[in-house]
């Protein structure tokens, strides 16, 4: 009897990628293939965070289900599933199995038994989660909490994935450990609020003790910590992460506005004073990289908020930041507001697109001439002759590659670390030459 062939796709976040992870395990003993047409199982997980999310998961559901062969299982599982169980149940003829967000660890028993299951809590992968990590031979994301206790009047977040559940640290350090007893040796530390973690568990900055502890790891070279929240990030924590020799100097803190009474409308629990006050102490941070996050027009964004907004950004100089647009979310507080028209809000996008990407050549543009540690990912989509690295002070894929143009020589291993001189700025990308095997 043949091998079952397996097709996953993962949409949204790192986080959703880890739950996908969490299903390969669980389903090992399938083949995976890039072949949907023909794969006998076929899993989307699925994301429910704004609009443009909900339609490309409800589109890659129905094109693949043109696609499939007829004795196929097309599988529906994730945030949008979760939070929508009840129409898409009743809405997609199409899709043979449905579950949420608390049941990853299950699939193999709802696939065996082509039964739907909906668990009444979030499922949070521990170091026992059977997990195949993908997309590197070096770096894993790890999840470090599920859940959310902000409220902020844009998010949906909190009505279908509950209060904030963090795991225990004693959880965490066996996955990082186990991992890299396995060869891996740089991570990702995600949750929906991970300065917030450990406050439900007794921690009172749990990040902090967290970075002791995977410091003491065997085989952990380099770290970083994504999705930090300005009123649960304290100066120590900032401290903490610049003076650490294992975690990079890397502030992620989506902010969304910087404007105070926006800010208060958003119920972002700081008001731009204290915001701004973190990012400035950031920013004193040797060598430090911010990343942010602006959401435009949210439902009282006058003009004269969105052009303070816009001059900030083009005067603080973040290393990089993401646009979104306003999506009305039902089950939020914004979702009765007066909305702003779609057309201002496109509008607004685009200037303050423009300026992410002029703001992402500046930062850019300060790397050459300098030497940096990079990692080799393999051989770039640019051209066959160029190699795609990332310097360790970025995080994986959201902010971006450098190409190698000449490796001197050198013997080459992906996964691998090594100087490199940065050489010019070319476009939007940086070429570098190999300096030597660190």
């Amino acid at each position: 009897m043949s091998q079952k062939t397996l097709h996953l796709v993962s949409l949204g976040c790192t986080k959703n990628l880890v739950d996908s992870e969490v299903m390969l395990g669980r389903l090992s003993d399938y083949i995976l293939t890039d072949d949907s047409a023909n794969a006998d199982v076929i899993i989307v997980n699925t994301c429910g965070f704004i609009e443009a999310a909900k339609e490309e998961s409800l589109s890659t559901i129905l094109n693949l289900h043109e696609q499939r062969k007829s004795d196929s299982l097309l599988v529906m599982s994730g945030c949008l599933s979760e939070r929508y169980k009840k129409e898409l149940q009743e809405q997609l003829p199409e899709v043979d199995i449905f579950t949420g967000v608390g049941d990853y660890d299950k699939i193999d028993q709802m696939i065996n038994a082509k039964k739907s299951i909906y668990s009444p809590e979030v499922f949070l992968a521990d170091e026992n989660s059977s997990r195949v990590v993908t997309g590197s031979n070096y770096h894993a994301y790890i999840k470090i909490a599920e859940g959310c206790n902000q409220s902020c009047s844009f998010c949906a977040i909190p009505h279908f994935k509950g209060k904030l559940h963090s795991r225990t640290l004693s959880s965490i350090v066996k996955e990082v450990t186990n991992l890299a007893a396995k060869g891996f040796w740089d991570f990702s530390f995600i949750s929906q609020d991970s300065s917030s973690y450990g406050r439900d568990i007794g921690f009172k900055d749990g990040l902090i003790d967290l970075i002791d502890a995977v410091e003491a790891i065997e085989g952990v070279k380099s770290a970083r910590i994504l999705y930090l929240y300005p009123s649960t990030t304290s100066f120590n924590l900032i401290d903490k992460i610049a003076d650490s020799n294992t975690f990079q100097t890397y502030y992620d803190m989506p902010i969304q506005h910087s404007d105070d009474n926006m800010l208060k409308t958003m119920k972002r629990g700081f008001g731009e004073e204290k915001t701004k006050s973190l990012l400035d102490y950031m920013k004193s941070k040797p060598k430090a990289f911010i990343r942010t996050t602006f959401i435009v027009g949210h439902p009282g964004e006058s003009d004269e908020a969105f052009n303070r907004l816009l001059q900030y950004c083009n005067e603080f100089g973040f290393d990089r930041f993401n646009v979104f647009e306003y999506s009305n979310e039902e089950s939020t507080s914004a979702y009765n507001m007066e909305q702003i028209p779609a057309k201002v809000i496109a509008q607004r996008a685009k200037k303050l697109g423009d300026a992410a990407s002029s703001m992402t050549t500046l930062s850019l543009s300060k790397l050459v001439g300098t030497s940096i540690s990079v990692a080799i990912d393999g051989e770039s989509s640019e051209h066959e002759y160029l190699l795609s690295a990332r310097p360790l002070s970025w995080a994986v894929e959201i902010d971006g590659e450098i190409l190698i143009n000449d490796t001197s020589d050198l013997s080459i291993t992906y996964g691998a670390v090594y100087e490199a001189r940065v050489t010019e700025l070319v476009g939007d990308k940086l070429l570098a030459t190999l300096i030597k095997k660190l």
